[in-house]
């Protein structure tokens, strides 16, 4: 018998679930399914990230809901649009067999005509964000008095939103005799006091110890300079050649910066904060989630409820203000038994936070070494022999090429056509790390002190040798920073490593170029048309002082990028798109100075670059 069934569970749920690859019931679901079933107790259920919470109260629900009737019945409230979406999907495809069950996302940044319609056919269970939900229940578009159940998903991070006001408004409108299940990561006082107001001697359950992080998850730290910060971050991600990580950051310009540097690099990497759009937000996740990004660099309130799988690092770029952040950064991996990785880049003056953050989680960090640039070298390398080994050859394809190859290698013997496979690589990662320094430092250096407050390098450059130009488009034509470089990258065949800043307003953005390409940019464009609108490139000067612009440029007096690196060879555009066939990477020979540099695999990326894939 399944273990599903023996939870009380029937079979054509069991069965859609047994589809979904649903083997044995998570200890969450195992735990809080007989009890929610019941249909008698509010819930208090504690317990991480990715431990299948949407299965601990969606099942129940489908249970104890009469799907005869088409009127509210069940709400849920959780902190954002992804989850909100994520739960939709799941409840919709553990319903699959059942008839007449109506589910209704509703979320802000989505028509709401599109959802009053949806809900005006006929719903029984509402999954919402609390802002667009309390904007339906203001239009009078809903009736939640014959709501039975509500329940609060990641109760700590819509409280950490923000969002009390508008679930006390929204709890208003529901019957004092419904049943409330709160499930959290987390048990701050905000929590508590929710439980208290909304509940009556809840049943609670705690899967481990309270606020404690997932027991999949290693904890690493590396303590670095002020100034290697960046250059260190390179490197430890050039050691993980699979990565597919989130990186989170304390700031949205610091997490803008970072991803932006990371593009210039060669990186697959894109930013997500609180000034995207939904469309860019939606966007940039859609190319996170289709793993065409691999690092995805976000603030603590953008990233609120993603919920990707396989994610196999978090790194914390900048420690959270708040401790029980960190539970919930790290708590992106490591998920559905799974294991994972989160690591924190910091400066000695911050162990305390780490000693804390141990007591909290009740897990101990390991103090990991900055690898050297050799332990790089060799990772990569055999990360691509491992991956040749292993590639599914298309025999028919290639079947017509193989005479040609034979007769191209007919002088070499086997071990000579390896040693030279390999040295198209392994030669070009040498002379990148030939003088990489040693990045590490004590946790008692103190000369570490007097790098107290200096900014850390994440490859920008300053004004000299760069050239700033004004473009009539900008982020009203749905352009992102990363779009940008790659419109300016491929309508001129520049490298991206020559584009400096780029500014982005409504209407029109502000960018630097070497001077050496600025005839080449404005000649490239001259013919360029973007939805029938001619684009025009000027020098900015003028328009600076017209609009009070700044003059840009990135802080330092040095067009050279220490922290650069060279990931890729001489990229082509800032817009990856997760395409097949991948290729070797084009070094093009030149030295390059190694503050951390480095190299990956990725999509390939539009605008010239051939990369493997991830």
């Amino acid at each position: 018998m399944n273990p599903f069934s023996t939870l009380g569970i029937r079979h054509d749920i069991v069965n859609a679930i047994a589809e979904l690859g649903f083997e044995n019931p998570t200890p969450i679901q195992e735990q809080s399914i007989p009890v929610l079933l019941s249909g008698s107790n509010d819930f208090v259920g504690l317990a991480q990230t990715g431990t299948g919470k949407t299965a601990a109260f969606g099942l129940p629900l489908l249970e104890l809901l009469d799907f005869e009737e088409n009127y509210p019945q069940a709400l849920i409230l959780c902190p954002t649009r992804e989850l909100c979406l994520q739960i939709t999907s799941d409840i919709k495809n553990y319903a699959k067999n059942m008839d007449n069950v109506n589910v209704v996302a509703v979320y802000g940044g989505a028509n709401i005509s599109d959802q009053l319609r949806q809900i005006k056919r006929g719903v029984q269970i509402v999954v919402a964000t609390p802002g667009r939900m309390l904007d339906i229940i203001n239009r009078k578009a809903i009736d939640f008095t014959k709501v039975q159940y509500v329940v609060l998903d990641e109760a700590d991070e819509m409280l950490n939103m923000g969002f009390q006001e508008d679930i006390d408004s929204i709890l208003s409108t529901t019957p004092d005799d419904k049943k409330t299940w709160l499930f959290s990561a987390t048990m701050p006082t905000e929590v508590r006091r929710i439980a208290k107001k909304y509940m009556t001697d809840p049943f609670e359950l705690t899967m481990g110890t309270k606020n404690t992080g997932n027991v999949n998850i290693e904890h690493e730290y590396y303590i670095v300079k002020a100034r290697d910060k960046y250059a260190a971050f390179k490197r430890i991600v050039d050691f993980n050649p699979e990565i597919f990580g989130i990186v989170f950051c304390r700031t949205k310009i610091e997490t803008q910066e970072i991803a932006e540097s990371l593009m210039k690099d060669g990186y697959n990497a894109d930013a997500l904060h609180g000034d995207l759009s939904q469309q860019q937000r939606d966007k940039v996740m859609k190319r996170y989630r289709d793993r065409s990004l691999q690092l995805l660099i976000a603030t603590d309130v953008a990233a609120r409820g993603i919920d990707v799988n396989d994610v196999t690092h978090v790194i914390n770029y900048s420690l959270p203000d708040e401790i029980e952040n960190y539970t919930h950064r790290s708590g992106r991996t490591g998920r559905a038994g799974k294991t994972g990785i989160s690591i924190a880049i910091i400066n000695s003056k911050e162990l305390g936070k780490i000693r804390h953050i141990e007591r909290t989680i009740g897990k101990q960090f390991t103090k990991a070494e900055i690898p050297s640039g050799f332990d790089v070298c060799e990772k990569q390398l055999f990360a691509l022999i491992h991956k040749v080994h292993n590639v599914e050859v298309n025999e028919a394809q290639i079947e017509q090429y193989i005479p040609r190859i034979m007769e191209e290698f007919k002088d070499l013997d086997k071990e000579q056509i390896i040693k030279r496979f390999a040295s198209l690589e392994f030669n070009s990662f040498l002379e990148y790390y030939s003088k990489a320094p040693d990045l590490n430092i004590s946790a008692d250096d103190r000369g570490f002190d007097r790098e107290r407050g200096e900014r850390s390098d994440r490859g920008s450059r300053g004004n000299a040798g760069y050239t700033r130009l004004f473009m009539n488009l900008g982020s009203v034509d749905d352009f992102t920073r990363g779009d940008m470089l790659g419109f300016i990258c491929n309508n001129t065949k520049i490298s991206g490593k020559s584009v400096g800043k780029i500014d982005l307003k409504g209407v029109f953005t502000f960018f630097e170029v070497e001077d050496s390409e600025v005839n080449k940019v404005i000649e490239g464009f001259k013919s360029v048309d973007f939805q029938g609108r001619s684009v025009r490139i000027e020098m900015a000067g003028d328009r600076d002082s017209d609009r009070g612009g700044s003059g840009g440029g990135y802080r330092g007096n040095s067009s050279r990028r220490e922290g650069g690196g060279y990931r890729g060879g001489n990229s082509g555009g800032g817009r990856r798109e997760g395409g097949s066939g991948g290729g070797f990477r084009d070094f093009s020979g030149k030295r390059r100075e190694d503050r951390g540099g480095g190299f990956s695999g990725g999509g390939r990326r539009e605008g010239g670059d051939r990369r493997r894939r991830l």
